[in-house]
């Protein structure tokens, strides 16, 4: 395998990545990957581990793709210090798929599970749940079209759910969780961490399962990270399914009951490597923290702006939203920010406007760019 950069050459290039290319990537998925895991990845797809043959080429049952997996799951358990009594699973289809994976292994007929609807993919989430059981929705902001999370008073759980399933952070529309939900009786914590993923310090033992597709924070599209707890496998699973559906099997085979999505696979793994260089995810953090700043600090300070989310503590890291005085502005934004560099910034069609996108991988730099774009843009269409 290409030799891994020190900590310090990550560093430099982890803000360089993007000027180099000439574009800032603001995409909410596909997201931008970290550079020096292309790199390696481009050395690896001719070479692996000096085999002669590629990641993509090699069987997903041989010696090198061991290495790889196991490998992987031991830096994903390093980086979010998860012990044992987790499995970590590399499964297919994203997290859309895990909107009904997880009540068809856990939710029996007749039993309830406590929602939080916040977002597109939390409805989908609820949608999910049909044919296997009921969904309670303990929190909703639909009405406020998801501007905020419910919290407080403005959350009532069902006499005994089977678990309590939120969404950690709403990418279309920005919002965050800024607590864990309460797990009321015996219920266990279901997370889609599909935007947040490892951005931030997590305690995993909260949570019963977590889930989250790869193409924000982790790298590759198509391939999720599934976190689950054993007792919850051993204990909680309430009906057969094929192989293909069960986290049971999964686990036992490592997640290679069928052939798996290799270079999905090598790709997170070459992520959790980067994440540990640049100083795991207390700095992750500390750097994702400053990047965001950047920006709500214009929206805070430009009246030209108005952000979707109404609450500042509920505001994602990841995913900052806004829109300007007009929906004709907002499309001049998009097109003349994409002239001068800053990509993928239109807003999802759902709440239009503009979405920035900011994930660990995203350089400081191209938060300031755009910040000063923004105060360009109000200063010459206010």
């Amino acid at each position: 395998m290409t030799q891994t950069p020190t900590r310090s050459q990550a560093a430099d290039s982890f803000d360089l990545v993007q000027q180099e290319r000439g574009t800032f990537n603001f995409s909410a998925g596909p997201g931008c990957i970290p550079e020096p895991v292309i790199k390696r990845a481009q050395a690896d797809l001719f070479d692996l581990f000096g085999t002669g043959i590629g990641i993509l080429e090699h069987s997903h049952r041989g010696e090198a793709f061991d290495r790889v997996l196991h490998e992987a799951i031991a830096d994903c358990r390093a980086v979010g210090n998860i012990p044992d009594n987790y499995h970590v699973l590399f499964l297919q289809g994203g997290a859309t798929t895990q909107c009904w994976q997880v009540p068809a292994n856990f939710l029996a007929e007749g039993r309830t599970a406590d929602y939080f609807d916040t977002g597109k993919w939390a409805s989908d989430s609820i949608k999910g749940a049909a044919g296997y059981g009921n969904a309670h929705v303990a929190g909703s902001s639909k009405a406020d079209k998801y501007s905020y999370i419910p919290t407080g008073d403005q959350v009532s759980h069902s006499d005994n759910p089977a678990y309590v399933h939120f969404t950690s952070n709403n990418t279309i529309m920005g919002t965050s969780f800024p607590e864990l939900p309460a797990t009321p009786g015996e219920s266990f914590l279901v997370c889609d961490a599909s935007s947040d993923i490892y951005s931030r310090p997590i305690d995993i033992t909260k949570y019963g399962l977590l889930y989250a597709g790869g193409q924000k924070n982790l790298g590759p599209a198509g391939t999720v990270l599934v976190l689950v707890r054993d007792d919850v496998l051993q204990d909680r699973t309430v009906r057969d399914l094929h192989p293909m559906m069960s986290y049971k099997t999964q686990a036992a085979k490592e997640s290679r009951y069928n052939t798996p999505p290799t270079f999905g696979i090598y790709l997170m793994g070459q992520t959790f490597k980067w994440i540990l260089e640049q100083g795991g995810l207390e700095a992750i953090e500390k750097h994702n923290v400053a990047k965001a700043k950047i920006i709500y600090d214009v929206l805070d300070s430009v009246d030209f702006y108005k952000p979707h989310v109404r609450v500042p503590a509920h505001r994602s890291l990841m995913n900052a939203t806004f829109t300007t005085p007009s929906a004709e502005l907002d499309a001049k934004f998009v097109a003349e920010a994409k002239a001068a560099g800053l990509d993928g910034l239109a807003g999802h069609r759902s709440i239009g406007g503009m979405r920035a996108s900011m994930y660990n991988a995203f350089p400081r730099a191209g938060c300031e760019a755009m910040a000063q774009f923004m105060r360009d843009f109000a200063a010459r269409n206010g």
